[in-house]
């Protein structure tokens, strides 16, 4: 039987979640900031639609992207030196969640983006925990993505794109900055053909686990670095301004 989260915060152990659904591993329970960052610590994190309790994973195996093997084809390249887009961090993050509760995740008809998700990742932004990265055209936000930072870990939950690799620009030139403030991984959750063509792999449920508990405890600090840079805007040569 699927275990039942109370109000007490634990969770049972990543090695109990289900093969099938994969990685189902708890119901129940809240989306409160110690909840939250508890499960994110332990490679868990919620996901449910609006007929489902809360549901809680931990899926096997895990897709991660590791910044020092960013892929960037030729292509990309070509349109990132041509400077299409305008790239900020912690811009706009209420518009930039929103934005993703209105795209379906690839190969899914629906959103899995609640009010209640929202405003949980709300407070975590306003604790200084949850970031969102924004693409700008012509001053219009055309795509982003939002996710947390927890010692030198960055945990992806979602993004979207309104114009041609809008999605793609903010996750590789957000790659690349939090390589350069000493990121270890970027947990990309559930394997996609997109996220695989930049680079991400797939790991064991204990591979995973072993990278991000080096990450946890890493002398990096992420959401330091991008405290001490909110507002910051990056362009695709990798230099940054304060905004």
């Amino acid at each position: 039987m699927l275990p039942w989260l109370d109000h007490r915060l634990w969770f049972p152990p990543t090695a109990t979640a289900l093969d099938e659904p994969n990685g189902l591993l708890a119901a129940g329970g809240d989306l409160s900031p110690e909840r939250l960052l508890l499960a994110y610590r332990r490679g868990i994190f919620p996901w449910f639609d609006e007929d489902s309790p809360i549901l809680w994973w931990s899926p096997a195996p895990r897709c991660v992207l590791l910044p020092e093997s960013l892929h960037v084809s030729r292509s990309m390249a070509k349109q990132l030196r041509r400077a299409e887009y305008e790239v900020s961090v912690n811009r706009a993050f209420s518009q930039v969640i929103a934005a993703c509760a209105s795209t379906p995740r690839e190969g899914q008809s629906g959103t899995w983006i609640q009010p209640s998700m929202i405003a949980a990742y709300q407070r975590l932004h306003e604790l200084g925990w949850a970031h969102s990265v924004e693409v700008w055209h012509n001053q219009q936000l055309v795509g982003g993505l939002y996710g947390l930072a927890i010692g030198a870990a960055f945990f992806g939950e979602s993004m979207f794109s309104h114009r041609s690799n809008a999605s793609k620009t903010a996750l590789i030139i957000w790659t690349r900055q939090l390589q350069q403030w000493g990121c270890q991984l970027i947990d990309c959750q559930m394997r996609t053909d997109h996220l695989l063509s930049l680079g991400a792999q797939q790991f064991s449920r204990r591979e995973f686990e072993c990278l991000l508990k080096d990450a946890i405890n890493a002398h990096t600090n992420l959401t330091e670095c991008i405290a001490q840079h909110r507002g910051l805007r990056l362009d695709q040569g990798g230099r940054q301004d304060a905004v």
